[in-house]
């Protein structure tokens, strides 16, 4: 393994200054000025980052549990990634893989297809970010069916440019001033056991809850207004992120399947936020039984060297040139470092990693559930796990005010965490975290809670 040697390594917490620092504060001052407003939410101000840990431009050292929204996931500076992105640099940088040919894009491919779910033939069209890969997923389907019209699901976030913005819809704001986006797309409920439409209890009677949202779909969509013939297929997310880090009931991904495959359409599985070994498995997927025929990545498929994919069935594949294509795409640092990175997760047993110190970490805020009664509920898969805020747990009104707290509290004490939904944060550290990590990181995580209190 290669040592890398331009930046120290980062092992604790190490708070000098309350975050902001003065240094910290210049920077942001000068972000407002010069950058358009996105989703900022939280003043740490990235100087070198290690493992799992980040050093701030005024000498802070955080515990990262949010990992660049799951795109580290095998590490900060991961130095196998590291050592093939060094070796390609001294190669070429770009040569539009989508116009000629390069065999490190090939590789890639092989590789993806290798670790996703299927023993089917599979082609890939590599793009550069999750959004874009669910675009591209969108023509895939139309293309195929000859069909216009999709079902997508509330509390999915797809993306935020046009196509992918229509399926969208865990936060009003995303929408907020953009219609007309891409017509033909509708939503249904999400089965999701802790808050739904219907007002059942998933954890206890989680067969109903599936039930209730197939008939949904069944009798009062496709029965009344998206007729089989002009239905493409889904867009859905095996385990929901930005709306909450909802994990359905475990029969549900079979009965959409079963569902689409009876009325002619497809099932395009979104696993940009869960793929690559966030859950314990490398797609989560897997974890409901399904082979998805389109299949979207991005964030953690590169380590943060910006990319994405969709993988398709090759009957699905576009069939003639021209239809579809980029620039970037499958850029030769992005497929070098994209190959690394399922490597290190295979060789290195991150898979079974995840499972165990996500089932420790999962104990560990149950603990905390049992002390404070402002948890409301603790959920996730692997390390993919939600810890939602509420004002009563009897009525589960969510409480976004505590949450929020507890995120700046949680910085100050040295951990670096994200919200998600209305009022839950998600906590996803690389899947290489240790128990001692985790413990250091659950320390400051209860100071957080208590000092919000």
């Amino acid at each position: 393994m290669m040592e890398n040697t331009n930046y120290e390594k980062l092992e604790k917490i190490d708070m000098k200054v309350t975050p902001p620092g003065p240094k910290a504060k210049q920077v942001i001052e000068d972000d407002k000025k010069f950058l358009a407003t996105t989703t900022k939410s939280l003043p740490v101000v990235c100087d070198t980052a290690s493992g799992s840990f980040v050093r701030d431009v005024d000498g802070n050292v955080y515990l990262d549990f949010a990992m660049g929204i799951s795109v580290t996931n095998v590490g900060h500076v991961n130095p196998e990634v590291l050592k093939s992105v060094e070796e390609q640099l001294h190669k070429f940088w770009h040569f539009a893989g989508t116009d000629f040919y390069y065999p490190q894009q090939v590789e890639a491919a092989k590789a993806i297809s290798s670790v996703t779910p299927g023993k089917f033939q599979k082609k890939v069209f590599f793009s550069n970010s999750g959004t874009e890969s669910n675009e591209a997923a969108i023509k895939f389907v139309k293309t195929y069916t000859k069909k216009q019209e999709f079902i997508g699901f509330i509390g999915g976030f797809h993306g935020r440019t046009t196509g992918a913005l229509s399926f969208t819809s865990s936060k009003a704001i995303q929408q907020k001033g953009f219609f007309p986006s891409l017509p033909g797309v509708f939503h249904a409920p999400f089965p999701d056991p802790y808050r739904n439409p219907f007002g059942i209890d998933g954890y206890e009677d989680p067969d109903e809850l599936e039930n209730r949202v197939m008939d949904f779909i069944e009798k009062f969509m496709i029965k009344t207004f998206i007729p089989p013939a002009n239905l493409a297929g889904f867009l859905v997310e095996p385990i929901q992120g930005e709306g909450g880090y909802i994990v359905p009931p475990k029969n549900f991904h079979k009965k959409l399947r079963k569902l689409a495959d009876e009325n002619n359409a497809v099932v395009i599985m979104d696993e940009v936020q869960t793929g690559f070994g966030r859950t314990g498995k490398f797609f989560a997927s897997e974890h409901f039984g399904v082979e998805p025929e389109v299949i979207s990545l991005a964030k953690s498929i590169a380590s943060g060297i910006p990319m994405g994919a969709v993988v398709v069935k090759d009957k699905l594949d576009f069939p003639e040139s021209g239809l579809h294509s980029n620039t970037f795409g499958g850029n030769p640092l992005a497929s070098v470092a994209s190959v690394a990175t399922i490597k290190y997760i295979q060789e290195n047993n991150l898979l079974k990693n995840a499972t165990v110190q996500g089932e420790y970490l999962r104990m560990r805020l149950r603990e905390l559930m049992d002390k404070y009664m402002n948890i409301g509920d603790v959920r996730g898969l692997g390390l993919m796990v939600g810890v939602d805020f509420v004002k009563d747990r009897k009525t589960r009104e969510p409480d976004a005010k505590f949450r929020n707290s507890v995120l700046i509290k949680s910085l100050e004490n040295g951990l670096i965490l994200l919200s998600t939904g209305s009022s839950a944060i998600r906590i996803i550290p690389a899947l290489n975290v240790t128990e001692a990590q985790i413990d250091m990181g659950m320390e400051a995580f209860e100071r957080a809670i208590k000092s919000s209190i």
